[in-house]
């Protein structure tokens, strides 16, 4: 069938489009898709990090999307929505994540007809720096699209605690495998500096206050100096408030800090050198990282919040959040429950099959359609 896709995509970085190109490779196997995304996601002033593009350096697979809108301008919104209705589309997929981009999302849909078929994927719902417009630009969202999936429990929640008649529908984030398979942890760990024989943790992903790297760090300093910890990622916002522990002579001899935008081509290094990939968020719906995590067959252990403890069943451990004593203490788990790791790993594998991207595409679709 043809099916229209908005999203952010190459040019744009970041995961909701790794996620999406990954989606369309797997849609246009059985379906003639057509890809659109932003001219510009945010302006430059409101964006806090170096930069919303990928580098020319990046490996991207597709760099066909239709550049059609800019969020804070108006005009774009309905030209942009008259070049997805020129595409006719029998199926229109929209991903949402945050509530500014509700109103053109609404006006996309509400140009197509009514022999369009639409469905909107939503990230999240509630925005993690909430703002006085959300639950209304939500509602207004809800009401437009006549199906929604959504990637956890906690945002299934959140989607009919707001509008009880949402036809909604479950599906898991798929593990992401376009990073490549992972390398031998001794030549991964060459490669970055890491000492072959430490347990290496490792924090993945953009730096946000939400993320909770300030409660990891504070538990890492209750680790013994067998263990090691890698920080690769952006730092969005200020840094400041992490300095009293990466100044820290003692705990910055164990820690690699790569603190910039991790490209696609890199990221196998930095989970082939990992024991054990750690999520302390503060708050959540899912994450990609874990999607990532596993794909490498590297446990997690996570917060309990949002759905993250939902993905990560017994691939992992879950620990309460802001509670770097407890954090420490689940680490350790790791490494002294005897084959705790294993079983771990032989979990990832026994699931690896349920979460694969052609799965995900085909109940996509079916959902979108049915009835």
């Amino acid at each position: 069938m043809k099916i229209s896709l908005f999203s952010a995509f190459y040019p744009f970085r970041g995961g909701i489009a790794q996620f999406n190109e990954r989606l369309v490779e797997e849609l246009d196997k059985e379906h003639k898709v057509e890809v659109f995304t932003f001219r510009r996601q945010y302006p430059n002033w409101l964006f806090p990090g170096s930069s919303q593009f990928v580098q020319e350096s990046d490996k991207k697979k597709m760099q066909r999307a239709l550049r059609i809108v800019s969020t804070f301008n108006p005009v774009s919104y309905f030209s942009g929505a008259l070049k997805i209705r020129k595409s006719k589309p029998e199926l229109f997929i929209a991903n949402y994540w945050m509530t500014i981009f509700a109103p053109f999302l609404w006006v996309f849909a509400r140009r197509l007809g009514s022999t369009c078929k639409t469905v909107l994927i939503i990230h999240n719902l509630q925005p993690h720096e909430p703002k006085f417009f959300d639950t209304f630009l939500n509602r207004l969202i809800l009401k437009r699209f006549e199906r929604v999936v959504v990637l956890s429990k906690q945002v299934q929640n959140d989607v009919l605690d707001m509008n009880q008649d949402t036809n909604v529908k479950l599906l898991y984030h798929p593990w992401y495998d376009h990073f490549g398979p992972s390398i031998p942890k001794d030549e991964s760990r060459k490669q970055l500096g890491i000492p072959t024989a430490a347990n290496v943790l490792l924090f993945f992903g953009l730096i946000r206050d939400y993320k909770g790297l300030d409660v990891l760090l504070s538990a890492f300093k209750q680790l013994d100096s067998s263990y090691y910890l890698i920080i690769a990622g952006e730092f969005y916002g200020n840094r400041h408030g992490y300095d009293r522990w990466l100044n820290d002579t003692e705990l910055s001899e164990r820690i690699l800090l790569a603190d910039h935008f991790i490209p696609d081509d890199q990221v196998h290094l930095y989970f082939s050198s990992a024991d054990v990939c750690i999520l302390p968020y503060k708050s959540a719906t899912q994450s990609g990282v874990t999607a990532t995590a596993f794909h490498f067959g590297l446990p997690a252990l996570v917060t309990d919040v949002g759905g993250l403890k939902d993905a990560v069943g017994d691939k992992g451990i879950v620990v309460p959040a802001n509670d770097s004593l407890l954090m420490a203490e689940g680490i350790k788990t790791f490494f002294e429950d005897e084959g705790r790791l294993e079983r771990c790993k032989l979990e990832i594998e026994r699931e690896r099959q349920f979460y694969s991207w052609n799965y995900f595409a085909r109940e996509l679709v079916e959902f979108a359609i049915e009835g």
